[in-house]
């Protein structure tokens, strides 16, 4: 389906009553194009959304329109997939999905020519270079003088660096390499006991989470998790700022009151 995402405010936007009636009939019939479609059209703000977030930490060699593309593709797979036994609201599942599809186009693809790529890897050689020459990281400056130069290529080609790398990647190419995430060196340590007491604080929030209302529950979710501004998540739920702060707020409360009492003072401090 081709759809211009820019053109979202010329979309007439249904009601809740009317969104829940369109689900049901497209749960009932997943083969109908024109429900899944008028779907696309009523969530294709995410797409805008996340594109919007995406694109501003991309290179020029990125089109908003590539990008665009990515994120539809990503948003109709959420709608094929989308099942409500899933315990999550549409759109958080969706802008998760559409940030995957978009990511994992962008990996799987290099719009640099080889002579950039090839420039772009010079300069991260002479980097690791000048770390061991100098005992610190080099500056631009330093690199480019390394290099012979200007100061101002080397800031372009390292912007023009797109590559992006899984922390899930391994580091190997054997079954028993470690993956990325593996290496990370976890600087808080913490002991046993304190592994078990933090494994412990999170089950309790997540289950006091669990028992907030739905739209309180989505609020925190956006918020917290996906780094949503509240009036970007009103936006997205059909709600004012206000009213979603509001809403914010209660969840807070609420989530202080479902907490047991001999909840630990770093709990307290996790939610506040």
């Amino acid at each position: 389906m081709e759809q211009d995402i820019s053109s979202y405010n010329k979309i007439k936007r249904l009601t809740n009553e009317e969104l829940i009636e369109l689900w049901q009939h497209y749960f009932e019939d997943h083969d109908n194009k024109e429900l899944r479609d008028t779907l696309i059209l009523q969530y294709i703000y995410l797409t805008k959304y996340v594109v919007g977030r995406v694109k501003v930490s991309l290179p020029p060699t990125f089109s908003f329109e590539d990008i665009s593309s990515y994120g539809v593709e990503g948003l109709i797979d959420a709608i094929e997939k989308f099942s409500p036994k899933m315990g999550a609201r549409f759109e958080t599942y969706a802008l998760v999905r559409i940030r995957g599809n978009i990511i994992d186009k962008i990996r799987s693809q290099d719009f640099l020519p080889r002579s950039v790529r090839r420039k772009i890897k010079d300069v991260k050689e002479a980097q690791e270079e000048l770390k061991v020459k100098f005992g610190r990281v080099a500056t631009n400056t330093e690199i480019a003088t390394y290099l012979g130069i200007e100061k101002e290529k080397v800031e372009q080609l390292l912007s023009e660096d797109t590559t992006v790398t899984s922390i899930y990647e391994k580091k190997g190419s054997t079954d028993g390499d470690l993956e990325i995430i593996d290496t990370i060196q976890d600087s808080h340590n913490l002991n046993p006991h304190e592994k078990l007491e933090e494994k412990d604080v999170k089950k309790e929030l997540e289950d006091a989470l669990k028992r907030l209302p739905e739209r309180e529950r989505t609020i925190m979710v956006l918020y917290y998790h996906e780094n949503m501004t509240l009036k970007e998540i009103g936006d997205a739920i059909n709600l004012s700022e206000s009213r979603t702060s509001q809403l914010h707020a209660q969840a807070i409360m609420k989530l202080k009151n479902l907490l047991s009492e001999n909840r630990s003072e770093r709990l307290k401090r996790s939610i506040i």
